[in-house]
């Protein structure tokens, strides 16, 4: 392997050499990719030309597509390009880009994902005040703040990963995440892995306890209210829970599965990248199939353009 002194190569070891298994696992990542991006390319396609979709819920459900473009895109060409290569390796630089927008993905997804349980719950909880509290300034201004400090933080954090001299090449991942490359390293690196932490309790942890204290006054009020209008609550809810509860149980299964698993290596792998394949392919599906006003809209377009 060809090593730089400035930027030296790392091999992802846990690629088998071209067979028909990889060829099979290249089908399979390579539909799920091209079904991701246009279910998402679609979707943000909806909101931004019916104006009747521009509202907060809306607006941050965009992101939310944008988001899961930006994780598909940071995981699955490197993961084809490597399942068909004799040379499955990576520069250091291109490692730590995949590590720095995979966690921008996971972090910013949610944190998108807050907000729209926030929405929700001034919506249900609040709702004559709802125009008055969630305004366009309101929003654009927790957007731009759930975009800073994610991408704040995971740049300072890719900067000490990046100043740590590496003794080691090997990372056995299908692909880098930064625990990885701070393992490589020859040095004690208490800063970093107390910079990880601090950024899991900020960015993963208190983004979960909002949703789960937001569902909780929904529930309150809702159990207070009439039968029609829990209906309405629940129909109103029911595709951010869904996304939620996907999102959450594909991201700590993941982790969770990588490393305590004993099933076969394959299985491991598939399971540890699974929070990047899937949320990202059914979050759209989910509000395509549960919303009223995006499958409205859809059919509309699919008219126009069909009539045109």
């Amino acid at each position: 392997m060809n090593q730089s002194v400035t930027d030296p190569a790392l091999l992802l070891a846990a690629y088998d050499p071209p067979g028909p298994l990889n060829y099979i696992f290249f089908t399979l990542i390579f539909f799920i990719y091209v079904l991701t991006i246009l279910g998402n390319v679609i979707l943000i396609i909806v909101i931004c030309k019916d104006s009747g979709l521009h509202k907060p819920m809306h607006t941050f459900l965009l992101h939310l597509a944008v988001n899961g473009l930006i994780g598909s895109s940071a995981v699955c060409p490197k993961v084809m390009e490597n399942l068909v290569s004799d040379a499955q390796g990576i520069s250091r630089t291109g490692c730590l880009l995949q590590v720095f927008f995979i966690n921008v993905y996971a972090t910013c997804a949610y944190a998108i994902l807050a907000l729209m349980a926030y929405d929700r719950y001034v919506s249900i909880c609040k709702p004559l005040q709802y125009h008055t509290i969630v305004t366009p300034f309101r929003v654009r201004l927790l957007l731009t703040v759930v975009y800073f400090v994610p991408v704040s933080l995971l740049s300072f954090q890719i900067y000490l990963t990046s100043r740590l001299p590496l003794c080691w090449y090997v990372i056995h991942k299908l692909f880098c995440d930064n625990l990885s490359i701070v393992k490589l390293s020859c040095t004690q690196k208490p800063l970093e892995n107390l910079f990880g932490l601090s950024i899991i309790s900020t960015m993963v942890v208190l983004p979960f306890l909002l949703v789960l204290l937001s569902y909780m006054r929904i529930l309150r009020v809702s159990l207070r209210a009439s039968k029609e209008s829990q209906r309405k609550a629940l129909s109103t809810c029911a595709p951010h829970l869904i996304v939620f509860i996907n999102f959450s149980v594909s991201l700590l299964f993941g982790v969770v599965y990588n490393r305590h698993s004993t099933a076969s290596k394959y299985v491991n792998y598939f399971n540890s990248a699974q929070f990047i394949f899937f949320p990202p392919l059914l979050h759209p599906l989910i509000y395509g199939i549960r919303t009223k006003e995006i499958r409205r809209s859809v059919v509309k377009i699919v008219q126009r353009g069909i009539l045109a």
